[in-house]
């Protein structure tokens, strides 16, 4: 049974992922700072597995914290994914995020190298591609400049994975997300950010639910087809499956870094995605259209022909599955 290490692992995609992991005979070890997440996860999880799994709750960015459990367990690999992650705030707070997310990286590498543990999937995202013209973008589209500060984060995270591995015995995948909506078809795990969300599909379940009066769509003036940004949007388990491919590919394949994106290969804009969530749950939401946000990308999708053939792997769930998941663990989550 080989071990892997989980950073960030309670959080949104990171649960999704131990659960998987779980499900296919890893024994996982989760390292989180509670950050963006809770301990009740944890729970939630092996409510889902039957099995239970150490936790550790540390900060990444903490070395020593790190060098005890590489000490104390021998890892097979780690899938890195403890980092902030929303647009809009690290417009606003920017050096919080290059402190998070690029040192952070940093820490795991350096403990990594030291207990020489030479399998890492990182936690990439769609934003390096920046605006991109040609659609859909490929993992040979050009890496642009970032729209936001979180995406140069990952910008920076991989040129740092890739300078890493040129004289290392070290093999990584980056993993280009696109668009992670749903939850677990239990409903025991799901998206659960802590204030006001800023993704659009926590926004939604929270209007449905009444916890928020109104959701706002960030402009309706793009060159889209009913003028509202596009997005690959893909569900969380889909995701969750494919770092279990990436990791099981990472231990075997030649090179020593590899990119793949990881979306459905289709464009959905945002009304499109309150009208697949109305329908589906029979719910009307109340909304309103809002000025452009700072940040946001008019539109993109993913190529997915590489990680299918490389990889194996292929969505298997639509929009209206990830629209009925989310609404479905929001109510859980606002049951009395």
């Amino acid at each position: 049974m080989k071990k892997i290490l989980v950073t960030g692992g309670l959080g949104y995609i990171g649960s999704h992922t131990v659960v998987e992991l779980q499900n296919e005979g890893y024994d996982v070890v989760v390292i989180d700072n509670l950050n963006n997440s809770s301990d009740q996860v944890q729970s939630r999880i092996e409510s889902i597995t039957g099995k239970p799994f150490e936790l550790l709750v540390g900060d990444v960015n903490d070395t020593v914290a790190l060098q005890s459990l590489f000490k104390k367990h021998s890892f097979d690999g780690v899938i890195h994914f403890a980092a902030y992650k929303a647009v809009g705030e690290s417009v606003e707070n920017p050096i919080m995020y290059y402190q998070n997310n690029v040192s952070g990286l940093i820490s795991v590498l350096e403990v990594m190298n030291t207990f020489k543990v030479s399998n890492l999937i990182f936690s990439s995202s769609c934003t390096v591609y920046g605006a991109a013209t040609d659609l859909p973008v490929t993992e040979n589209t050009l890496i642009q400049k970032a729209e936001s500060p979180y995406g140069t984060t990952k910008i920076l995270g991989e040129e740092i994975i890739q300078d890493f591995a040129k004289h290392k015995a070290f093999k990584s995948i980056l993993l280009r997300y696109f668009n992670p909506v749903g939850a677990h078809p239990t409903a025991h795990i799901g998206e659960l950010p802590l204030g006001v969300p800023s993704n659009l599909i926590p926004f939604v379940t929270q209007t449905a639910a009444g916890i928020r009066a109104q959701l706002t769509v960030y402009g309706d003036d793009y060159a889209t087809l009913d003028g509202t940004c596009i997005r690959d949007y893909i569900h969380v388990v889909d995701l969750a499956k494919a770092h279990v491919k990436a990791l099981k590919y990472a231990s075997e394949m030649s090179k020593s870094v590899d990119v793949f994106n990881v979306g459905t290969g289709n464009g959905t804009t945002v009304l499109e995605v309150i009208r697949a969530f109305e329908n589906v749950n029979g719910i009307k939401l109340n909304y309103k259209i809002g000025p452009r946000r700072a940040g946001d990308v008019e539109q993109i999708w993913a190529d997915t022909t590489k990680v299918s053939e490389v990889l194996g792997w292929k969505p298997q769930y639509g929009v209206e599955d990830m629209m009925k998941h989310a609404w479905a663990w929001q109510q859980g989550l606002t049951k009395p």
